[in-house]
């Protein structure tokens, strides 16, 4: 049984609504992520109402359901841009990770890119293709081709040859109508999760497909992660400031999983900034929880005591 963990704040937290589903392509992993925090949030006690917002009527059955705070897994469009957060906001409902602002700004890839730059952090430099065709960016192959505001790698390619760009335009088109394109940062595939001010250990990822993309991350058996990642003390704690660092860029708060490669001479690249990161049962973030101590209801414990608009926290 989950000890009563007093300091984290959860005085006062008895009924919580998760959502999750949604309308994203990213659906069926949010469902799967709201099933597995429901059962740990009620597994510790609290009474738990589940909610997916396409149902019919759900303003009205959130409202009746007088929560005191809102848990959020759902995951891309709808609920990791700040359209959910907004709502939340003029319900004045408290509830889980980063606000309207910082939800919207790390949901877009260019803006965000954009403004991680003017703080000198490290990221790809980046174009946005003309709406109805795509054009060669000003650097060199390979390329990587990219829905703006899309999760789980959907929509993404890998374009080694300028004959393969307008394959991977359509590919990107089928999620969003803005794509940017980067160069494409060869190395090792890194992430770090971050709960309020605490950085979990960083997770190095190896996967035989090309990248890891959606099948990587979710179907194929012979992705491996490693956590620790195996980076010295010093490159990890530079790697978890990084982090720290780009989540305060983009006014993330909460909890966040920050994305990166490394590239064969250690410099470190910042990829994006996931403000709703997935927690099934082989997502990164309860990973990175275990390896710092946490089992996957401690985890979800401590997020929801980062509820924003409870305890005074905007």
């Amino acid at each position: 049984m989950t000890e009563r963990l007093l300091p984290l704040g959860l005085d006062g937290i008895r009924r919580v609504a998760v959502l999750a589903g949604g309308h994203s392509g990213e659906r069926a992993v949010s469902l799967e992520s709201g099933q597995a925090v429901g059962a740990a949030l009620a597994g510790a006690g609290l009474d738990v109402c589940s909610l997916d917002p396409i149902e019919p009527g759900f303003v009205g059955r959130l409202l009746a359901a007088q929560v005191d705070c809102v848990f959020n897994v759902l995951h891309g469009p709808g609920g990791e841009d700040g359209t959910i957060q907004g709502l939340l906001e003029s319900m004045k409902l408290p509830y889980t990770g980063s606000g309207v602002l910082g939800s919207a700004l790390s949901m877009d890839k260019y803006r965000s890119k954009l403004l991680c730059q003017t703080m000198a952090l490290p990221v790809p430099p980046g174009v946005i293709c003309p709406a109805d065709r795509p054009a060669e960016p000003p650097f060199p192959l390979p390329w990587c081709v990219k829905p703006v505001d899309q999760g789980s790698s959907l929509g993404v390619s890998r374009v080694d040859d300028p004959s393969g760009l307008e394959a991977a335009f359509v590919q990107a088109r089928r999620h969003s109508p803005r794509i940017l394109i980067e160069p494409w940062i060869e190395g090792g595939e890194y992430t770090v999760a971050l709960v309020a001010s605490l950085i979990l250990p960083s997770i190095r990822i190896e996967t035989a497909r090309g990248f890891y993309d959606y099948e990587a991350k979710y179907k194929d058996p012979k992705t491996r992660y490693h956590c620790p990642s195996g980076l010295d003390p010093g490159r990890e704690a530079a790697l978890g400031d990084l982090a720290r660092r780009a989540a305060s860029c983009l006014d993330v708060s909460g909890w966040c999983r920050v994305d990166f490669r490394i590239t064969p001479d250690h410099r470190p690249y910042l990829i994006e900034v996931n403000t709703v990161p997935g927690m099934t049962g082989h997502s990164l973030v309860p990973m990175a929880a275990r390896a710092h101590g946490w089992d996957f209801t401690r985890l979800c414990l401590e997020i929801l005591a980062q509820c924003r608009g409870r305890g005074g926290r905007t």
